[in-house]
């Protein structure tokens, strides 16, 4: 049984869902991901570590960050949070709450206590409880599945701090662990920043549990695969031309 199958039901999601996954495929086939996939790699995470720190208010320019020059505690915790996903896709489906307690170290050294680092908020334990029941699961649409691990964790706040990121990194490793996103290359946080209004909006509208509320995060969640999808395109052009 799968817990989520109705809310790809809901008006317009399976449409945007089946949208997102058809930009994703046409994504992967850009030749820079035969020629210099491992360049278009990193620079993808790199955005996607600079737009997650800028989600969280912590905002600076791209080109500041390459250089070196950046030492912010949330931005460093972004950056070695995006550094480590590549490795904790597997372990994420089997034992998701040592990842997320990974990705709270990661992302959380230097901005909080130690002491706090990697304990999610006793007060969210239930919940949290059944979210990850849902990971182990991996039943269903996987961007379905990726929304709901998302939005559910930046409505529990259970990691103070850096919620954002963590939830933010969560989702990304749904997605890669389910195949949708076999290399981690769709620039999910660059487009929600690109539409950040848009993403806080949806996701407050999800914390509320209403029909209506999950359908807009959904449909937010969608669309910004779907331009996470082409900063591909856009990173692998600049790629080629570097080249």
């Amino acid at each position: 049984m799968d817990p989520l199958a109705p809310l790809l039901k809901l008006a317009d999601v399976e449409s945007a869902v089946n949208g997102a996954r058809a930009a994703v495929d046409g994504a992967y086939k850009h030749r820079a991901l035969r020629r210099q996939g491992g360049a278009v790699a990193a620079e993808i995470s790199l955005r996607c570590a600079v737009a997650s720190a800028a989600l969280e208010g912590h905002r600076y320019e791209l080109s500041d960050v390459r250089g070196g020059t950046v030492l912010d505690a949330v931005l460093q915790g972004a950056l070695r949070v995006a550094e480590a996903l590549p490795g904790l896709h597997q372990t994420w489906q089997t034992a998701p709450r040592q990842v997320l307690a990974r990705l709270h170290l990661l992302a959380g050294t230097g901005v909080l206590p130690d002491a706090v680092l990697g304990r999610p908020d006793p007060e969210s334990a239930g919940r949290l409880d059944t979210l990850l029941q849902i990971v182990t699961g991996q039943a269903g649409d996987p961007l379905i599945r990726a929304a709901v691990v998302h939005g559910e964790l930046l409505a529990l706040r259970a990691f103070p701090g850096v919620n954002g990121v963590v939830a933010r990194a969560a989702g990304r490793l749904t997605l890669v662990g389910s195949g949708f996103d076999p290399r981690g290359l769709i620039a999910l946080e660059v487009a929600q920043l690109a539409r950040e209004p848009e993403y806080v909006g949806a996701a407050g509208a999800f914390a509320t549990g209403t029909p209506d509320g999950l359908r807009s995060w959904l449909r937010h969640y969608a669309t910004a695969v779907t331009g996470g999808a082409e900063e591909i395109a856009v990173v692998g052009d600049a790629v080629l031309a570097s080249a």
